[in-house]
């Protein structure tokens, strides 16, 4: 028997950064492990130059991500202004209204492609590992009251859906899930106005998404190389690991 935390994430828009290259940020179709330590560690209220604590929140955990809904692929043009190195020498830019003092002159336009997931629905478990910094409880309880604001990959991703965490002791990951209590979206969303997709967000059908070392339960249909393990935040560095994957249908 394992003991799992468990959450819902749903927004109307969702960003879970994959290798960038150039001006173009890509979005996977799930959020993947550096996307759910953030979450976590600002739920516990870690800030990103406590390089320590950061390590022992991504070194301590495995994660499971149950995709019911993988939402719709939305690309922004994105353009900002900044100054150059040159012109922002020696000047306090502290703040984005610091940085667009500089007279236009002095100022540049940066071109970039950013990539959404638009009504995407997934249930995340998470599992401690030996000597793990905080227990599940903990962290169950953080993501009830969190020190900082939480989002979904950026911070102009809100969440548009209560966690609704919960602690299950499971045999499998798969078991974990089908013993979640979680509202239902349309249920939840009772009483506001509803889109046309918000009875569409838990189709009973899901792919389901898995670390190694994790008793999923059910078999791997293939596995995957993704770089998004934490090496340091300060300077942004991620190593390569596996995830697995496998389809559930309707009645898992």
């Amino acid at each position: 028997m394992t003991d799992y935390l468990l959450f819902q994430l749903y927004g109307p828009l969702a960003a879970w950064g994959d290798v960038a290259v150039g001006e173009a940020r890509v979005t996977s179709t799930h959020p993947g492990r550096s996307a759910l330590i953030g979450l976590l560690a600002a739920a516990v209220g870690l800030r990103r130059d406590d390089e320590e604590r950061q390590c022992q929140m991504a070194e301590g955990y495995r994660f499971a991500v149950r995709v019911l809904t993988a939402g719709h692929f939305l690309r922004d043009y994105h353009t900002a202004q900044v100054p150059s190195k040159a012109a922002g020498k020696g000047y306090p830019n502290y703040t984005r209204r610091d940085e667009l003092a500089l007279p236009k002159d002095d100022l540049g336009t940066i071109l970039s492609s950013r990539d959404y997931r638009s009504d995407a629905y997934y249930q995340v478990a998470v599992e401690a590992k030996a000597g793990a910094s905080w227990s599940l409880d903990i962290l169950k309880r953080s993501l009830e009251t969190p020190r900082f604001p939480l989002y979904l990959g950026r911070k102009s991703c809100s969440l548009a859906l209560p966690l609704q965490p919960q602690v299950i002791g499971a045999e499998d990951v798969r078991t974990a899930f089908a013993a979640a209590q979680f509202t239902e979206p349309d249920d939840l969303m009772e009483g506001i106005v509803r889109w046309r997709s918000a009875k569409r967000l838990n189709s009973g059908a899901a792919s389901l998404y898995w670390e190694e070392g994790m008793n999923a339960g059910v078999p791997a249909r293939a596995t995957f190389t993704r770089r998004d393990q934490p090496r340091t935040r300060r300077r942004w560095q991620f190593d390569e690991r596996e995830e697995h994957h496998a389809r559930l249908d309707g009645k898992e």
